[in-house]
């Protein structure tokens, strides 16, 4: 048998919760189609608008306003995908934001970022005030939270600014929800996408809110589902999952500064035991439960393997560019040295974890360290 392991890695997924394994088992036995008009379509069509309602709540959004989809990525593309003749975006981004926004034909104006991992807000309006290019259909897309650093970012702020000024803005909030409160509304942008493993729900489902009245091609064309917005038979258990995670995570909003104190501990140990350690985007606002940590003259794949064999699950970077451990673009555009880059490892907390988790992470950064000095 496996031995208790220790999961630090929440940022790239989080176990899914109970009460949507639960809700999702139960979906499983409907059998009717959500877009039939008999009981047992009625009874598959109320799931999933029960569903759609949690999800909206999540985010202060309407219900008419959110759009599931297969995940965020599907929901970023989409948006990133709609015809923009500019996009403003920030090298820090996830990649299925960047791949998107370079593919597609619009004019790209980068947004820089300082040292923190936080964007320069003045050179978002230099740029949109200083175009000797018109920006026609132009969109601004800007993370809510990194996924890596953990660095929050002024979304409200820049939307106002863009909106005064004729810009869409997006936001990919998949590592703010469920983590700090959201509210469409409140931050005045027109589109927003979130995933739900990323709360305790099913891989593979997720959401796009667009605000009433913004422009988009759909998702999917076909039939009927989803307002038109995304035709196919909507994944009804993965959907119900999300709902029911949704829900737990609004209710857990209350509960998230204890992750910034196990997070704060780890943090203090580890700079004690190794005082080489360097906590990257420390200065920065940042999400509760994220720690980037990098060890000079370390490298992260070493790291993490040695983790591992020690029961412990972090990583390095975005789950979305495993297959390589390397460089983080998201340092990279952070102007961190590489050597240092290359060093970096995440740990991320969530709802259950412990301060004997912690623990048992700062034994093995104990011993790992320890014996890799001595060995050099």
């Amino acid at each position: 048998m496996m031995a208790a392991r220790t999961y630090l890695d929440w940022n790239a997924t989080a176990p899914l919760r109970p009460e949507a394994r639960t809700a999702m088992l139960a979906a499983l036995d409907l059998q009717g189609n959500p877009s039939s008009v008999h009981a047992e379509g009625r009874a598959a069509r109320a799931v999933v608008e029960d569903a759609r309602e949690r999800v909206a709540a999540l985010v202060g959004a309407a219900p008419a306003d959110v759009v599931f989809t297969s995940g965020a990525t599907e929901a970023n593309v989409t948006v990133l995908s709609g015809g923009w003749s500019t996009i403003l975006v920030a090298d820090i981004e996830h990649e299925s934001v960047l791949h998107p926004a370079k593919a597609s034909r619009a004019r790209i104006i980068e947004i820089p970022v300082d040292a923190t991992g936080s964007i320069d807000a003045g050179a978002i309006a230099d740029e949109i005030l200083c175009s000797s290019e018109p920006l026609g259909r132009a969109l601004l897309t800007l993370q809510m939270a990194n996924n890596e650093t953990g660095a929050i970012q002024p979304v409200a702020a820049v939307a106002a600014f863009a909106r005064a000024h004729g810009i869409a803005t997006h936001t990919d909030a998949v590592q703010a929800c469920g983590r700090l409160v959201v509210d469409v509304g409140a931050l005045g942008i027109d589109y927003l996408s979130l995933s739900a493993h990323k709360l305790g729900g099913p891989k593979g489902v997720g959401a796009l809110i667009l605000r009433a009245g913004a422009a988009l091609p759909n998702l999917l064309l076909g039939g009927g589902q989803e307002r038109r917005r995304r035709a196919g038979t909507e994944n009804v258990a993965g959907i119900a999952g999300f709902g029911a995670a949704a829900e737990c995570a609004a209710r857990e909003l209350a509960h998230v500064d204890r992750q910034r104190a196990l997070r704060d501990r780890l943090e203090c140990e580890i700079v004690r035991q190794t005082p080489d350690a360097v906590i990257i985007g420390a200065r920065s606002e940042r999400l509760r439960n994220t720690s980037c940590i990098a060890l000079a003259g370390k490298t992260a794949e070493t790291l993490l393997i040695k983790l591992d064999l020690a029961g412990i699950a972090v990583s390095s970077g975005s789950a979305c560019s495993s297959g390589k451990v390397g460089a983080s673009h998201v340092l990279r555009a952070m102007g961190i040295a590489p050597d240092l880059a290359r060093a970096a490892i995440r740990i991320s907390l969530g709802a259950t974890t412990t301060d004997d988790d912690i623990a048992r992470f700062l034994a093995a950064w104990t011993t790992i360290t320890r014996t890799a000095a001595k060995a050099a």
